[in-house]
């Protein structure tokens, strides 16, 4: 208990240290990969998030979530292996979707030694037994919990995607109120999931986003409601509506569209509209109610959508980070009158009731 409580109050001093000694995503940033699928230490906060929707040959769907973050905490120069510059938090996630279940998991470590941290020589990603290894063509996931273990294999169809303009996605008006966003939007996927003593081998479709930034978000905005969408004609949508205090919607929420050869189509707010469609599901346990249907369309691209999901309860507990709904969804539509199917993730953040530390992501994502 009193181990929990130094590290609650450490993210409660990271949170309020402000981003005045830290490195702002500014335009014209000049992406390099490798490298940039690794950390970036100038900057304050990053996040590597991985989701996907998976299958076994029986028919047995699910969905999983395995996500790393990187909060740092002090920049001086101690050189001691238990002295905190970084604290590294992570979230595991499994969604039955045939079974109606909803298992997942946190965790808050310090660096050393070697309890978690980025590593580019060896491509790793880690906090304890949870990890995402880097290869030249490939990523392996692995994470395990009491009731359920994974791990993937994912190789990436499309290149990386740069959101938003001129090497930052917006997120409020003002200098800084940014970060640089990697999406792979596309990467084919198969492995084997462990529940409850059964086993399944599995495969489909995973994306996953990676966002680096010192002082992303408004004081002004309370949470925010992003799509990951993957469709059948090989194209994908990621598109976040940023929600002000005052129940308006920032203009500087967007989208980004990938057609079938890779190539990124940046949305503003006036190109798209989100809007929930009146399916909703409270938390007993926070008292969040989340809409978890939703209207999507794109007018210049012809394109409607409609979102549901199949397991109403993918609410993340969090008991020192946040608490938000981010989980599997279907999806149905159409495009100049084609019908349309697929599959991807939603996430809904500043619903539930506050929390001590709120880490933006999107940028909350």
């Amino acid at each position: 208990m009193k181990s929990s409580l130094r590290i609650l109050l450490l993210l409660l001093l990271a949170a309020c240290a402000g981003a005045q000694d830290y490195q702002l995503a500014l335009p014209g940033y000049s992406y390099r990969f490798p490298r940039d699928n690794f950390d970036h230490p100038a900057y304050q906060t990053e996040w590597w998030y991985y989701t996907g929707n998976l299958r076994a040959a029986d028919g047995h769907r699910f969905g999983f979530e395995l996500t790393f973050f990187r909060q740092t905490v002090a920049r001086d120069a101690n050189a001691s292996t238990w002295h905190i510059h970084d604290l590294y938090m992570a979230h595991l996630a499994l969604s039955d979707l045939s079974g109606h279940r909803f298992y997942s998991m946190e965790r808050v470590n310090r660096a050393g030694p070697g309890i978690a941290g980025i590593d580019e020589k060896t491509g790793t990603i880690w906090n304890g037994n949870w990890q995402a290894v880097l290869h030249p063509d490939s990523q392996t996931l692995r994470g395990m919990a009491g009731d359920f273990s994974f791990q993937f294999t994912v190789q990436p169809l499309k290149p990386p995607v740069i959101n938003g303009i001129d090497g930052i996605s917006q997120k409020a008006e003002g200098v800084g109120h940014a970060s640089h966003y990697i999406s792979l939007t596309r990467l084919l996927t198969h492995g084997s999931i462990e529940l409850k003593g059964k086993s399944y081998s599995v495969e489909g479709s995973a994306w996953m986003d990676h966002e680096f930034f010192s002082d992303s978000m408004s004081s002004i905005e309370s949470g925010w409601d992003w799509l990951s969408v993957q469709l059948d004609d090989n194209t994908e949508l990621m598109l976040y509506r940023l929600r002000r205090r005052d129940g308006s919607i920032d203009p500087y929420s967007s989208a980004t569209y990938i057609d079938a050869h890779g190539k990124a189509l940046h949305l503003s707010l006036q190109d798209f509209s989100m809007t929930p469609s009146g399916s909703t599901w409270t938390s007993h346990a926070t008292g969040g109610t989340y809409p978890v249907s939703w209207q999507v369309a794109v007018p210049q691209l012809g394109l409607h959508l409609a979102i549901t999901t199949p397991l109403k309860s993918q609410e993340l507990i969090g008991r020192v980070g946040p608490s938000y709904w981010e989980g599997a969804i279907d999806i149905a539509g159409e495009r100049d009158g084609r019908h349309l199917h697929g599959a991807g993730y939603l996430e809904m953040t500043g619903y539930a009731r506050l929390n001590p530390w709120q880490l933006p992501r999107q940028a909350l994502r």
